[in-house]
Formats: structure tokens, sequence, C-alpha cells
């Protein structure tokens, strides 16, 4: 059942009707589809190609090395495992790459994985979470996959968003409704 939260987003709240894993993955969907992809989309979209590729250091990452990164670990975590698909992920290419990849290609790229990995959330059972995978040579459960995309997706999401205003000098103002409740943090 869903419920509107002050975002304007709607996740899942739990109900009667609503089973454990249901729940689960109806919030997983949230977090990645309508909270964590649409933020990071509005943070690259508003950088330039070279904002996009700057990094600090050789040792930190830039924010397209992380988008290249995000959309390998999607694509193999959650859509070559549930759909029983061949891995095929270069990881350590999605941390090499230094030319510049334009911004638009890069959101295209992941908003198809997005769109992919959605639809796989959609379709999941309790029998896909209780599932035994071997990804990146780990026996997994499918709720450990789905767990590891969105939490993965989260942390990188959150450098995303932190080298966005590092380097524009702004606040992206995620959580300005929270600012008139005196509950924002």
């Amino acid at each position: 059942m869903p419920h509107s939260h002050n975002l304007g987003l709607t996740f899942p709240m739990t109900s009667p009707d609503l089973t454990v894993p249901s729940a689960f993955l109806a919030f997983s969907r949230w977090k990645l589809v309508e909270q964590y992809w649409p933020r990071l989309r509005s943070c690259v979209e508003s950088l330039s190609d070279e904002q996009v590729w700057w990094r600090p250091n050789d040792a930190s990452n830039s924010i397209g090395n992380l988008v290249l990164h995000l959309n390998g670990n999607v694509r193999q975590w959650l859509i070559a495992s549930f759909n029983r698909l061949d891995d095929s992920r270069d990881r350590p290419s999605e941390f090499a790459q230094r030319a510049t990849i334009p911004a638009s290609a890069l959101l295209a790229t992941l908003g198809t994985t997005i769109a992919e990995a959605d639809s796989v959330l959609t379709r999941l059972t309790e029998a896909d979470l209780l599932a035994t995978f071997q990804i990146q040579g780990y026996a997994v459960s499918g709720l450990h996959a789905v767990y590891q995309v969105v939490e993965h997706f989260g942390m990188h999401y959150g450098q995303i968003v932190y080298i966005t205003k590092l380097v524009r000098d702004v606040d992206l103002q995620f959580y300005r409704e929270l600012d008139k409740t005196g509950r924002a943090g």
C-alpha cells in the first residue's frame, strides 16, 4: 500500500496485506529507483563533462568512474544474476577509465540499467530471495544480492552528492521540506 511521504515520493508502508518479502522488495525499489537514481541523475546533469571527470587525486574516483561502477554493479548483482545471464563485467575497467565519456551517455546507460533492475525487482518472489547465486565468487542469497545493490548504490550516490556540492558550492536541497519543521539535520 503506497503512502505519500513529505518528499513527494511514495514508499511502501507496512500493512496487513504486505508480506515481509514484498515489503522488502517494494522499499528496495523505492530507494533505488525513486530516491537515489533521480537525485544522482540531477547531480550529474548539473555538472559539465569536465566536472563529472574531475578527481582531486589519483587515489580518488571521479563521478564518471562512480557511474560506470554503479552500472556494472547493478548489472552484475541484479540483472545478470536474477536473469541467469552470463556475467561479463569488467570491474577494473570501471575505475581505470580516464577518457571523458559525456555525462549524457553515462546517464543514458545507467538509466537503462536502472529500468532493467526495476523490472527485475518488480517480479522477484520469496523463492528468488531465498535462492543461492554465485556473484563475484561469493555464494549469496537473492536477498543478499538485492540488499547489496541498494546499500552499495546508496554509498556511491552519497559520494556523488558530496562531490557535486564540493564542485558547485551549492546546497542541493534534497530535504528542503525539513527546514520548515526544524527536524533537518
